[in-house]
C-alpha cells in the first residue's frame, strides 16, 4: 500500500480491475472487459485519463461480457492477476509484468530491468520475444511484408504511404495487442534489437488492451468486438461499381451508364469524381452541382425525371465524390455527452472555436471558415440524398494531411486529432446516413484507424490496382478489417482478375482508355467474364458479409488466419482465402496449397492432390488462379445486369467432393436495418460423403424478412469423375445430365423445410 515501497503493492481490487504501485513513479491498472481481454493502464500520477478512442465510442468497454472475475494470489515471488483465461504475473521486487496463457505458458513478458518507463513526458513498453515469434496486423502502413518482424511500423495518417495505419497487431504466439490511443506511435518489431518489441508514446499515459487467442480468428473476433464488428453494408454494394472521369458531364454520365446496360456488363453503382460540383474541391456545406456539367434547374431537383432519377431508372446507384475539411470535434462532442460523462467537456468559446494558434507566424489567425458550429457536418449530404444520391466518396484529400496550427473546437491539437479526423468522418457519415434514411449507409474513404471497420470499407488509394496493393488489402484483413479494394488495374487480365476478386469491385476511369468496353478484343470479354462471375457469386459473398458482422472474420483471409499452423504458406504474399472455399493468387506464378487437402481448378475443373508450391499458368481467358478447396459448397446465383432485389429466387450450389463440408447461406432483404432486428433467413447447407456415396443437404430456411420468396429453385452443379448410378431426392422425382465431369441435378422448388439430395456412384 505505500507508494515508495520496492515491491508492488495494491491501492485498490475489485471484482474485475485492480489498481496497484508497480514500483516508485509507476501506478498501473489492470480491468477485465472479457475471459479474452484484459485492459492495461500505467502513469506517473496514478489518474487514469480517456482515450479519445473511449471518449467517442469507438472503443467500447462498457459492452463488457464474459467471465470478469479478477483474482489476486501474492506470494513471495510475484503478484498474480488470474482472469478466467490469460494472467498477469507481477515479479517482486522488479515490478516486470509477464502475461501468462491458462496453462501457466509465458506469452508475453517485460524486458528487464526497465521493462516499461513512465513520466509526464509519455511512455515506452518495452517486451522480450521469442526467436520464432512472427507479428500481423498493424493495418496498410507497410505494403512490402504481411509479417512485419524485423521493422518499425509508425501510427501515423500519411498520404499514399500510410492510409490506415491500425495499432493493433497478432503475435504467433496466441496473442494479440491493441494500444488505445490516436496519437503517433513508434513500434519497434525486434527492428534495432531482435529480441525487442517496444512501442513508445509522447503525450500520454501507457493504454493498452491483450487479447489471448490463441488463435488468430479468435483475437480478431474479440478485437472487433471491443472495437465494433464490421459493417454489413446494402447488398448492391458488392456488384460493380464505376467511377466516371472527372470531367465528365451529365449526357457523358448517362450515356456510361446505358452502354453498361446495352454490352451486357453487369454494374450496380456510378459514382462521379469532383468535376460534378460548382466549385472544385469545394469543402464547405454550400456545394452545389456544376451549372454546366450539370445543369439540374432547381424546380426538378427532387422530381422524377431529374439527373439522379435517370440514372437510378436503369439501375443504378448514384454516388458523389467529396471531401472535409470541416470541424467534426463538434458534432463528436454533442454526441459524446449524451453518453458519457466526459472527463474532459467541450470548450464552447468563441477563442477556442474560431481561435487558432500559428505557431509559424507568432500570432493568432481564423483559420476555420468552413465550420458552422450548430450544423453537423452530413447536415448538408440530406438535400442530395432527396435528390437520389445513395452514398459518397469520402476523398483523401484535407483528411490525411497534417494541420500541425490547428486547435480544435474539443481542445485537441492535430496530436491527437489527426489519426482520431477519418474515425469521426466516417462514423459521422454512417449514422447520419442510416439515421436519416433508415436503411443501410454505404460508406467509402480511403484513411482510417483502429475501429474503422464498424463504419466504412476503404480503397487502397491513389495508388492504382497494381501488385502494391496486395499487401494493403491483407494487412487490413489480419487487423480486423474486412471491406476493401483498389483503383482496379483494367489494361491487363491479371489486374481484372485481382480486382474482381476483393470484397468489393471499382474501376475508377480516370480517361476513356479504362471503360471497360473500349478495352479492346482481348481485354474486353475478359472483363465481362469476370464481372459475370462476380455476380452469379453474390450469395457466397454477402454470406460471407454477414459472417464478417458476426464474428469479425473477414471476407478476404491471408493465409496465416486461415491456415497459422502452416507457415510455408505464410511466404505467399500473393495469395488469400476469399470466404472459406476459393483459394486466389494475384500477379503469381507460383502460390501454395495447404497440406491435407484436395484442391479444384476452378476454371478447368481439375483436381488436385499435390500440396504444397505449386507453379501455375492461367488458362488464356483468365488472369490468375483461382482453386476451391474440397468439401466447399459454393452458393451461385443466376447471371444478372444488376441487384435489384435482395432475396434470391433461383441458386445453384456447386458442389466440390472429397470431403466433407457446409455453409451457411444467409438471406435478407439486403437494404434495410431489419436484419438487426432479427428479421433475416439462413439456412445450413452440408455436403457428406460416404464411399461412393454423396449427400447434400438444404437445410431447413430458419427465419423470415419482408419479401422473402416462399420457394427457391435449386439447383446442384457437382464435380464429378464419372456419371452417377443413382441420384436421388427427399422433395421427389428430380432431373439430371452428367457432362464432362459435371454432374447437373435440378432440385425443383424448394420451400423452407429443406430437402436433402442422394447421390451414388
Amino acid at each position: 500500500m505505500n507508494p515508495t515501497s520496492k515491491n508492488a503493492s495494491v491501492l485498490e481490487h475489485s471484482e474485475s480491475s485492480c489498481s496497484l504501485v508497480l514500483k516508485p513513479g509507476v501506478y498501473v491498472r489492470f480491468d477485465v472487459i472479457s475471459p479474452h481481454i484484459i485492459r492495461v493502464r500505467a502513469c506517473h500520477e496514478g489518474k487514469w485519463k480517456q482515450s479519445p478512442l473511449n471518449r467517442y465510442g469507438f472503443v467500447k468497454d462498457e459492452d463488457a461480457y464474459g467471465d470478469r472475475r479478477l483474482e489476486l494470489i501474492e506470494d513471495e515471488d510475484a503478484l498474480c492477476l488470474t482472469t478466467a483465461l490469460p494472467q498477469v504475473r507481477i515479479e517482486k521486487p522488479s515490478g516486470r509484468l509477464q502475461f501468462l496463457d491458462p496453462a501457466g505458458k509465458c506469452l508475453l513478458k517485460e524486458s528487464a530491468p526497465d521493462g516499461l518507463t513512465v513520466s509526464a513526458e509519455g511512455y515506452v513498453a518495452r517486451f522480450d520475444i521469442e526467436p520464432d515469434e512472427r507479428f500481423y496486423g498493424f493495418g496498410d502502413q507497410n505494403r512490402e511484408r504481411l509479417e512485419h518482424r524485423g521493422t518499425s511500423p509508425r501510427m501515423w495518417i500519411t498520404n499514399v504511404s500510410r492510409y490506415i495505419p491500425i495499432p493493433f497487431f497478432i503475435s504467433s504466439r496466441g496473442y494479440g495487442i491493441l494500444v488505445n490511443t490516436t496519437r503517433d506511435l513508434a513500434f519497434d518489431v525486434a527492428d534495432t534489437s531482435p529480441d525487442r518489441l517496444s512501442f513508445k508514446l509522447a503525450g500520454a499515459s501507457a493504454d493498452f488492451y491483450f487479447f489471448y487467442g490463441p488463435e488468430p480468428a479468435v483475437i480478431i473476433d474479440h478485437y472487433t468486438r471491443l472495437t465494433g464488428r464490421p459493417t454489413l453494408p446494402p447488398k448492391w454494394s458488392f456488384g460493380l461499381w464505376f467511377i466516371c472521369r472527372t470531367q465528365a458531364n451529365d449526357h457523358e454520365v448517362m450515356t456510361d451508364a446505358y452502354t453498361f446496360r446495352r454490352e451486357g456488363i453487369p454494374c450496380d453503382v456510378i459514382m462521379l469524381e469532383p468535376g460534378w460540383m460548382q466549385v472544385h474541391y469545394d469543402a464547405s456545406v454550400n456545394k452545389d452541382w456544376h451549372s454546366e456539367r450539370f445543369p439540374i434547374p432547381s424546380y426538378n431537383r427532387t422530381g422524377p425525371d431529374n439527373f439522379p432519377s435517370v440514372i437510378k431508372r436503369m439501375g443504378f446507384k448514384l454516388g458523389l465524390w467529396e471531401c472535409n475539411d470541416y470541424d467534426l470535434s463538434i458534432e463528436a462532442e454533442r454526441q459524446a455527452a449524451g453518453k458519457h460523462d466526459l472527463e474532459q467537456p467541450v470548450d464552447d468559446s468563441n477563442e477556442i472555436f474560431c481561435l487558432e494558434p500559428d505557431e509559424n507566424l507568432r500570432m493568432p489567425r481564423y483559420l476555420d471558415r468552413l465550420t458552422r458550429k450548430d450544423e453537423p457536418w452530413f447536415e448538408h449530404h440530406k438535400r442530395f440524398i432527396d435528390q437520389g444520391v445513395d452514398l459518397f466518396k469520402q476523398d483523401g484529400a484535407y483528411q490525411v494531411l497534417d494541420h500541425p496550427d490547428r486547435l480544435w473546437a474539443n481542445g485537441m491539437t492535430d496530436a491527437e486529432m489527426h489519426n482520431l479526423y477519418p474515425l469521426l468522418y466516417s462514423q459521422q457519415m454512417h449514422e447520419g446516413f442510416r439515421e436519416y434514411t433508415n436503411r443501410r449507409a454505404c460508406c467509402f474513404t480511403p484513411a482510417g484507424w483502429a475501429g474503422l471497420q464498424r463504419y466504412t470499407g476503404t480503397w487502397t488509394g491513389d495508388t492504382g490496382g497494381g501488385p502494391g496493393t496486395v499487401l494493403a488489402c491483407l494487412n487490413l484483413a489480419m487487423s480486423g478489417h474486412h471491406l476493401v479494394t483498389c483503383d482496379m488495374q483494367v489494361t491487363s487480365k491479371e489486374g481484372i482478375h485481382y480486382g474482381f476478386l476483393l470484397p468489393w469491385a471499382q474501376v475508377n476511369s480516370w480517361n476513356y482508355w479504362r471503360h471497360p468496353w473500349l478495352l479492346g478484343d482481348v481485354l474486353k470479354p475478359v472483363f465481362k467474364d469476370y464481372a459475370e462471375l462476380r455476380y452469379r457469386l453474390l450469395p457466397y459473398i454477402y454470406s460471407c458479409a454477414y459472417e464478417a458482422y458476426l464474428t469479425g472474420m473477414p471476407i478476404i483471409r491471408p493465409m496465416p488466419l486461415t491456415y497459422p499452423d502452416e507457415r510455408e504458406s505464410h511466404e505467399y504474399l500473393r495469395q488469400w482465402m476469399f470466404g472459406p472455399a476459393l483459394l486466389v493468387g494475384a500477379f503469381c506464378e507460383k502460390l501454395y496449397l495447404p497440406t491435407k487437402q484436395t484442391w479444384y481448378d476452378y476454371w478447368t475443373g481439375a483436381s488436385i492432390e499435390e500440396s504444397g508450391e505449386i507453379s501455375y499458368t492461367p488458362p488464356s481467358d483468365r488472369g490468375g488462379p483461382l482453386f476451391v478447396k474440397a468439401g466447399a459448397i459454393i452458393p451461385s446465383a443466376p447471371p444478372r445486369l444488376y441487384v435489384d432485389t435482395g432475396t434470391e429466387t433461383e441458386i445453384t450450389l456447386e458442389i466440390f467432393p472429397g470431403a466433407n463440408g457446409h455453409f451457411t447461406l444467409y438471406e435478407d432483404d439486403g437494404v434495410s436495418l431489419d436484419y438487426e432486428r432479427g428479421r433475416y433467413a439462413t439456412r445450413q447447407l452440408s455436403m457428406n460423403q460416404d464411399g461412393d456415396a454423396l449427400t447434400v443437404g438444404i437445410g431447413r430456411r430458419q427465419g423470415s424478412y419482408d419479401g422473402m420468396s416462399e420457394h427457391v429453385l435449386f439447383t446442384l452443379k457437382v464435380r464429378a469423375r464419372k456419371q452417377p448410378a443413382v441420384v436421388s431426392a427427399s422433395v421427389g422425382q428430380v432431373e439430371w445430365v452428367y457432362d464432362e465431369g459435371l454432374l447437373h441435378v435440378d432440385l425443383g422448388p424448394v420451400g423452407s423445410e429443406g430437402c436433402e439430395c442422394h447421390i451414388s456412384w
